[in-house]
C-alpha cells in the first residue's frame, strides 16, 4: 500500500492528533531514523517534554492495520508521535537501514501465533444465548411495550395540545423505565418527546415545529410497538433468541455485532466504495455526536451509510471519523438489515486514489431519472421504521434558479425543488452554495443528496449534499 496523507488522517483518533503529529515532523523532532530493508518497520526517537526522547515505531506488516508503538504515556492511539513519524516517512526522510529489533521480532512472532490460532478456530460464531435469561428479557420487553402503548394512546387521545401542560419529567421517567425494560429504542423516542415538551413550554416560536416532531415520533412509536409485540411474541413462542434479519431488532434498541451480521449472511465480499459526502450532527436525546459517511458501491451503484457514534461521556475514547477521499477497497462489507441506504461497517479496508476511469463512471451510477428516485423515496418513507428521507444520486440535465428556488431538471425534463431539510438545522444548510458552481456543469453530471417530504411545499424536495461530475466530486458540506 502506498502511504498517503489521507492514509495518515484515517489512522488518527481525531483531527487534532493528526495536526499535532504534523507539527512534530515540521519541527524536526525526530532523530535516529531507521527502517528495515523490506520497509515493513520504521522507528525513530522523538523529542518530548522530558529528558529522554520517546521511542516510536510503525509496523506496516499489515498495511490495512499498522501497529503503532510509543513509549509516551498518551492514552490516544495512535499518539501524536506515531502520527508524526508517519508524516516523516511520507516526506521521505533519510531513514537508515537496520536489522529488525529483537523486541519487535518477538512481538511479531506472538502476533503471528495468535493469528494462526484464530484462523484454525475459524470465523467467530455468535455465542449461544442463555435461554432462561432471554425468556425473562423478552417478557420484560413485552411488559415495557404495554407501558409505552398506554402512554402513546393517552397522548393521542387527549391531543398534542396536552403537551403544553404536561411535565417533561413524566416522559423522562418513562424513558428511564423503558431503558430498564431493554427497550432503548422506545426509550430514546420518549426522551425526544420530553425535549419537545420543553420546547413547547419554553420557546413559543418553536412550538409548531415541536408539535410536528412529537406527532411524527408518536405515529412511528405506535407502529413500532404493534410490530414489535408480534415480533417478540413469535420469538418467545418459537424459543428463538438470536438476532434476526429485521430492522425491528435495532428499532427496539438491539446492537448488531459483526459476527451476528455474518451469521445471517448480511455480508458482501471485495467491495469498492467511494464516499460522496460526510456530515456531523449532535443528537440531544442520546447526548452523542453522529458522524455519517455516505458511500456508493463502484460496482453496483448501491448507496450506503456509515455511522460513527460518539457519546459525550466517552468523547475522548471514541475515534472520530472525517471526510474520506479516493476509493476504499473493503475485503468484507457487513450490511445492516433495513431498506434504502442501509448502514454498513467493515473491520479493515485499504484506501487508494480514485482512478480517472472510476471517477468518470460515477455519475452513470445515478438513478435513471427523477421519476425513479421519487418512486424509491415514496416507498421508503412510508415505512414507519425508516427515516423520513432517502439518499439518492440523480442525473443532472440542468441546474439553476426558477424564481427564488434552486431547481434541478433531469435529462428527461422532470424537475424537483432543492431545499435544505429543516430537521438538519442551519449547520447543514448547503442549497445556497449551489450559486458558487459554474453556470453549466459538465455533461453527464449527477447530484447526490437526501430526498424528503417538505411540509411547506407539500411535496418531495431534494437537499443537495454534493455534485458528482466525470472529473471530480464537489462537496457542498464537508
Amino acid at each position: 500500500m502506498t502511504l498517503t496523507e489521507q492514509t495518515i488522517l484515517l489512522q488518527a483518533p481525531n483531527p487534532a492528533a493528526a495536526e499535532n503529529g504534523r507539527k512534530l515532523w515540521k519541527k524536526g523532532s525526530f532523530s535516529a531514523l531507521h527502517r528495515t530493508e523490506d520497509g515493513t518497520l520504521y522507528w525513530a526517537e522523538c523529542a518530548g517534554s522530558g529528558k529522554n526522547p520517546y521511542q516510536v515505531s510503525i509496523d506496516w506488516t499489515d498495511p490495512t492495520a499498522p501497529v503503532c508503538r510509543c513509549s509516551c504515556p498518551s492514552r490516544q492511539f495512535p499518539c501524536k508521535h506515531a502520527l508524526g513519524l508517519m508524516f516523516q516517512q511520507l516526506a521521505g526522510g533519510s531513514f537508515e537501514l537496520a536489522e529488525l529489533p529483537r523486541e519487535i521480532a518477538d512481538k511479531r512472532a506472538k502476533q503471528a501465533a495468535r493469528a494462526a490460532k484464530k484462523e484454525a478456530e475459524g470465523p467467530a460464531k455468535p455465542k449461544k444465548p442463555n435461554t432462561a435469561v432471554q425468556k425473562k428479557k423478552l417478557a420484560k420487553q413485552l411488559e415495557g411495550l404495554d407501558m409505552a402503548e398506554r402512554m402513546v394512546d393517552d397522548l393521542l387521545t387527549s391531543g398534542l395540545g396536552a403537551l403544553a401542560g404536561a411535565s417533561a419529567k413524566t416522559y423522562d421517567k418513562l424513558a428511564k423505565d423503558l431503558g430498564s425494560c431493554y427497550l432503548t429504542g422506545p426509550q430514546t423516542a420518549f426522551t425526544r418527546i420530553a425535549l419537545a415538551v420543553r420546547t413547547v413550554q419554553q420557546d413559543p416560536e418553536g412550538a409548531e415545529g415541536a408539535y410536528a416532531e412529537a406527532l411524527h415520533i408518536l405515529v412511528a412509536l405506535r407502529s413500532t410497538i404493534k410490530k414489535a409485540r408480534t415480533f417478540l411474541q413469535n420469538k418467545l413462542e418459537a424459543g428463538s433468541f438470536s438476532p434476526e434479519d429485521s430492522a425491528l431488532f435495532e428499532a427496539l434498541g438491539g446492537v448488531w455485532k459483526l459476527e451476528d451480521l455474518g451469521a445471517i449472511g448480511s455480508v458482501r465480499e471485495q467491495v469498492r466504495l467511494v464516499q460522496l459526502s460526510f456530515d456531523v450532527a449532535f443528537d440531544p436525546a442520546k447526548k452523542e455526536y453522529v458522524e455519517r459517511g455516505w458511500w456508493i458501491d463502484l460496482d453496483s451503484g448501491s448507496l450506503f451509510q456509515t455511522r460513527n457514534l460518539r457519546p459525550m461521556k466517552a468523547l475522548k475514547h471514541v475515534k472520530g471519523e472525517d471526510s474520506r477521499f479516493g476509493a476504499l477497497e473493503v475485503p468484507t462489507l457487513y450490511i445492516y438489515p433495513g431498506e434504502g441506504d442501509r448502514r454498513v461497517r467493515w473491520e479493515s479496508a485499504i484506501p487508494r486514489p480514485l482512478t480517472a476511469k472510476e471517477q468518470a463512471a460515477l455519475p452513470a451510477l445515478a438513478q435513471p431519472g427523477l421519476a425513479a428516485a421519487v418512486k424509491l423515496t415514496r416507498g421508503s418513507i412510508k415505512n414507519t421504521l425508516a427515516p423520513k428521507f432517502l439518499a439518492v444520486l440523480v442525473p443532472v440535465g440542468a441546474l439553476g434558479k426558477v424564481g427564488e428556488d434552486f431547481v434541478l431538471e433531469d435529462p428527461a425534463g422532470d424537475r424537483i425543488v432543492l431545499r435544505d431539510r429543516p430537521e438538519d438545522g442551519p449547520d447543514h444548510a448547503s442549497t445556497a452554495r449551489l450559486a458558487m458552481l459554474p453556470e453549466a456543469l459538465p455533461a453527464g453530471s449527477a447530484l447526490f443528496g437526501l430526498m424528503f417530504y417538505h411540509q411547506g411545499d407539500r411535496s418531495l424536495c431534494l437537499h443537495p449534499y454534493s455534485v458528482v461530475t466525470p472529473e471530480k466530486i464537489i462537496r457542498l458540506l464537508y
